[in-house]
């Protein structure tokens, strides 16, 4: 499409309306290519095509040429007017949304809500109840709301509280069983016990350590040594401190650690601390029963001081061989540089398990401060960008002080 250039999912996304629609050139392989094509390149006189589209795929043209035609000029006679665009009228946008909903699928009517924020600033939009009705839901949207968050009338406030509830509670259906699970088992193989009840043997392991032992006349093992799980009733076993970053690029990660934070501390063998920061400190731990609470507790943009930050966290740590500390940020670092190293080297040398994502969310890593970055992994604490369902196997990695699953760099 004309009016694409520059936008990086818009091949993607007219590809998609060409799939929603195929059937109108299924009897014609070569009308079909050149309608995708058509959808592709927008239609000006320039793209070739000589392919007009009615219907279905006229409708879907006009809403993409709504978001991203705008700025062409209309060329040669017969050709449309491509750069009304959505302007500022709140009808014309939720006419708009709602045509998006109708034409796309979920997932490209995320990109180009995103784009349609990005590209003719409707942030503004957002602050009204009606146009939160009408967006579909999902992270990038909450990040937007949570920037705008000191800038929303009361009367819009609930609404968003209810836009990022219900990605909050998705989030926490996708993630929270298989984190559950896997940090569940990483506790237990982090606390095994030598004389074990008979309830709390872990057999696989038992038998593993006693095969030397096996009986071919009776066909058993004599287990002369009994591995156990730890006891489910025994004190906290480990201690996490979440330290996010709340600058402006790092907003996705900023929803999902809330949501990792939540369910970390609904786990009664860990206890969890949630910080956020930019040059300020904001202990949100007593809000972790409720992400939502945490997520309107964040503010972000500003500047960030990851040492004063790190700081306050080394301040809160009480048990060090039993502490993670996950500091989550693109490293950025404002303050004082070789003071933040001073201090993540302390906290190692103490005993505490000290992990570094530049991101935690679905888009890898951003731009980040690479001299920082080597200066961590240095200290053995390598930095990169983690996907949230990659998180509870670096989490229970560090439980089990044993490497991190870092992903392999492409």
């Amino acid at each position: 499409m004309t009016g694409t250039t520059g936008v990086t999912d818009a091949a993607d996304i007219t590809g998609a309306a060409a799939v929603t629609d195929a059937a109108a050139g299924a009897g014609d392989p070569g009308q079909e290519r050149l309608r995708r094509w058509r959808l592709v390149l927008g239609g000006d006189a320039a793209d070739g095509t000589g392919c007009a589209l009615t219907g279905r795929d006229a409708a879907m043209d006009a809403a993409l040429a709504a978001l991203y035609g705008k700025g062409d000029k209309p060329q040669g006679r017969g050709a449309r007017d491509r750069s009304a665009g959505l302007g500022a009228s709140a009808p014309s946008v939720a006419r708009w949304l709602g045509d998006i909903r109708t034409y796309f699928p979920s997932s490209v009517v995320q990109v180009m809500q995103r784009d349609a924020i990005d590209r003719l600033g409707l942030s503004a939009l957002l602050l009204e109840p009606e146009m939160l009705e009408a967006v579909e839901a999902d992270v990038h949207l909450v990040g937007t709301l949570l920037s705008l968050n000191k800038a929303m009338p009361e009367t819009t406030k609930e609404t968003a509280r209810a836009v990022v509830r219900k990605v909050v509670e998705d989030l926490e259906k996708r993630l929270a069983t298989r984190a559950r699970a896997t940090l569940g088992g990483a506790l237990d193989r982090s606390a095994r016990i030598s004389r074990p009840r008979h309830h709390d043997i872990d057999w696989n392991r038992t038998i593993a350590a006693n095969l030397k032992h096996y009986l071919p006349e009776y066909r058993t093992i004599v287990p002369e040594r009994l591995i156990g799980y730890g006891r489910a009733s025994q004190p906290v076993k480990k201690e996490v401190i979440l330290c996010i970053d709340q600058s402006g690029s790092m907003a996705a990660s900023v929803v999902y650690a809330s949501v990792f934070g939540a369910v970390l501390a609904s786990m009664r063998s860990i206890s969890t601390r949630l910080v956020v920061f930019d040059t300020a400190v904001v202990d949100l731990t007593d809000q972790l029963d409720d992400p939502v609470d945490v997520l309107f507790g964040t503010q972000l943009g500003g500047g960030t001081d990851i040492n004063r930050a790190l700081a306050y966290c080394q301040s809160q740590i009480t048990r060090p061989a039993e502490t993670v500390v996950v500091l989550i940020s693109d490293l950025y670092e404002g303050g004082i540089r070789d003071e933040m190293l001073k201090r993540v080297a302390a906290m190692q040398a103490s005993g505490v398990q000290f992990v570094t994502l530049l991101a935690l969310s679905d888009e890898g890593a951003p731009a980040y401060d690479r001299e920082h970055a080597a200066a961590l992994a240095a200290l053995g604490s390598p930095a990169f960008a983690c996907t949230p369902d990659l998180f509870p196997e670096v989490m229970a990695a560090a439980i089990e002080k044993r490497p991190l699953p870092v992903p392999a760099a492409g």
